[in-house]
């Protein structure tokens, strides 16, 4: 009956998010099979702070400001999050879920806490530290950069990602009570999204800013994360060409991840 539910669940708030045009068909698809998971294998714990980071994450993502469509073209993924996206965001969640239903025990839900603070205060970073009137800078050197220049942070970004962290820290204490799960205090699990989430969001500015591959657009010039820019190919500019928008991602998650444990055993 739980994998019903989680299933019915999913189906809702995906087909939603499908005729919202927040996800294309293969996401909503890859929503459906993972929320079941969630719920499934896991409960209204796991399940919920999914739901905060889908849901939040696909309305912000339709805030507009003047440049957004700009910036979005040098972004490697754009527009309605496909199934690749969707298992970039919720699929190590997903093996932490599993991983709790095989061999139960309190570590991996604050693992979760981390990850999913990660992917929120990365998501709110972005959508919300590009409306700042100020430029972004580089988290190495403090250089100015263009906006949505990979690597590069802004005030109100730091802060768009510390609310995100934080948001799910505290949702994971009424979920857990929810949820009838061990009591912690509503602080210690609200610092650890807090600190899973500011890590985990520093950790993909530092890996943008270092190692990820970046490719050059051949007509204007400008670094971008995609293989086409300007109607053109770009060609490889910097970093690893193995280290992937989506490999950033999931290292972020796991530092993140493990920030949010590592603050559980000192406090």
């Amino acid at each position: 009956m739980q994998w019903v539910i989680g299933a019915l669940g999913a189906l809702i708030v995906a087909g939603a998010a499908y005729w919202k045009q927040s996800l294309s068909l293969s996401g909503m698809i890859a929503a459906v099979v993972m929320g079941t998971i969630y719920f499934g294998a896991g409960n209204a714990f796991w399940f919920g702070i999914l739901l905060i980071f889908f849901i939040t994450s696909s309305l912000l993502s339709k805030l507009h400001h003047d440049n957004k469509a700009e910036l979005e073209l040098t972004y490697a993924k754009t527009g309605r999050r496909d199934a690749g996206q969707v298992f970039a965001n919720g699929g190590l969640g997903m093996v932490l879920v599993f991983l709790n239903a095989i061999f139960p025990h309190e570590l991996w839900g604050f693992l979760f806490i981390g990850v999913m603070a990660t992917v929120t205060s990365d998501t709110w970073a972005t959508e919300i530290g590009t409306l700042s009137k100020k430029p972004p800078r580089s988290v190495l050197t403090g250089k100015v950069l263009p906006a949505g220049a990979s690597g590069g942070v802004s005030s109100l970004g730091t802060l768009a990602a510390a609310a995100g962290g934080a948001l799910i820290g505290a949702s994971a204490w009424l979920l857990r009570m929810i949820s009838g799960m061990p009591d912690h205090s509503f602080v210690l699990l609200t610092l650890a999204g807090l600190a899973g989430g500011l890590v985990g969001a520093f950790a993909d500015s530092i890996l943008g800013a270092t190692v990820q591959q970046m490719n050059r657009c051949t007509v204007c010039g400008r670094e971008v994360e995609g293989s086409q820019h300007c109607g053109a190919p770009a060609v490889h500019a910097r970093g690893w060409k193995w280290m992937s928008n989506d490999a950033v991602n999931a290292i972020s998650s796991i530092l993140g991840g493990a920030a949010a444990l590592l603050l559980s055993m000192i406090i």
